[in-house]
């Protein structure tokens, strides 16, 4: 992660951006104690392989690996892919410690990387991740996988291209052309942690003030200003340039297309961001009648997910909320676990596991 970061000159990089890339390798070691290592001769991994060919050349950004757990038929998939402030092709960190508590419950796992936006900028990352599910659909035999029963998982940025791919699937305009062509992008769940999904929305909420000073500069802090994650990835400050924003947003393209139903996760206490996000994510999808659970951590930040699946304290205060077919229930004491991303799956799947 921290490789694309000393590229970039370190003044111009906002304390936030810093923020997010410790947060990430923090909470990757807090959260090695809460997860059992898979056993080997249980789950096939396959690790460096490439969906499409490397982009700059010698990056990362366009590597999988694979944990397939061993079986007579094929298995369904869970695509991850990590967070970076999308300053980083780290996507597929942490997919070991997310197929460790999966691989037993029959779900393969692929670790996904996509390209960092020093590489690349919107709407390549989109196109990696769609590149990637199509790569898998097509080698679906190979790896023993079945390619009718694919979800998606992803944390922060990677939320972000979670939810994308799941609002996007088989969207011709917004297919690209990275890897194999002809399969289907679309996936039957997705399971985003708190996913940034209306860049011009976010400084609303952070806990510093983002007005723009009198001569219309921002502080470094906030989404809007030009060295911002989300400005980075767009290739513009934005502010400056709404189009891009409107198609980088996953809010604008759920309607009355098919939307796989959603698991969410987000804390109110993430000062990277903020617990809106997912709010205005759960009530878009609600107003168009699609179905998702969201659970809300009072007393949780970013860079949880982890914790939000492991850690007692922090699942303890939580609650949840679901929509389904129009109907929104009120917010109630809820307790999540590894078991509720397990038995969501296995519903949306339609399957019973090994």
């Amino acid at each position: 992660m921290f490789r694309s970061l000393l590229r970039t000159p370190f003044r111009s990089i906002p304390l936030l951006v810093l923020l997010a890339a410790l947060v990430a390798v923090v909470a990757t070691t807090l959260g090695v104690r809460d997860v059992p290592a898979a056993s080997s001769s249980d789950v096939d991994v396959t690790k460096d392989l490439s969906y499409a060919p490397a982009q700059p050349t010698g990056t990362q950004g366009h590597k999988l690996d694979l944990y397939v757990p061993k079986s007579r038929r094929p298995a369904p998939l869970v695509i991850f892919t990590h967070g970076s402030g999308w300053m980083a092709d780290n996507g597929r960190m942490d997919a070991d410690k997310v197929a460790a508590q999966l691989n037993p419950h029959g779900f393969a796992v692929a670790g996904v990387a996509v390209r960092s936006s020093s590489q690349a900028q919107f709407p390549a990352q989109l196109h990696d991740i769609k590149g990637a599910i199509r790569w898998l659909r097509a080698n679906a035999t190979k790896y023993h996988l079945d390619p009718r029963r694919f979800a998606i998982m992803g944390e922060s940025s990677g939320g972000w291209a979670t939810t994308m791919a799941a609002v996007t699937g088989d969207m011709p305009k917004l297919e690209g052309t990275v890897g194999v062509n002809g399969p289907s992008s679309a996936v039957q769940a997705a399971i985003p942690f708190y996913p940034p999904v209306a860049f011009r929305q976010m400084d609303e909420h952070m806990p510093i003030d983002c007005k723009p000073r009198k001569d219309g500069s921002v502080p470094g802090d906030c989404h809007a200003n030009p060295n911002s994650p989300e400005s980075r990835l767009l290739g513009c400050a934005i502010n400056d340039c709404p189009d891009k924003v409107a198609a980088a947003s996953p809010l604008t393209y759920i309607s009355n297309r098919h939307i796989p139903p959603f698991l969410m996760f987000h804390g109110k206490q993430d000062q990277l961001v903020p617990y809106d996000q997912s709010r205005l994510l759960f009530d878009k999808l609600a107003a168009a009648h699609k179905d998702a659970r969201f659970f809300s951590f009072p007393n949780t930040g970013h860079g949880t997910f982890l914790e939000m699946l492991s850690d007692p304290d922090t699942q303890r205060s939580a609650s949840q909320e679901t929509t389904r077919h129009g109907h929104t229930t009120r917010p109630t004491h809820a307790h999540p676990s590894w078991q509720t991303v397990v038995s969501f799956l296995k519903d949306r799947l339609h399957t019973t596991g090994r």
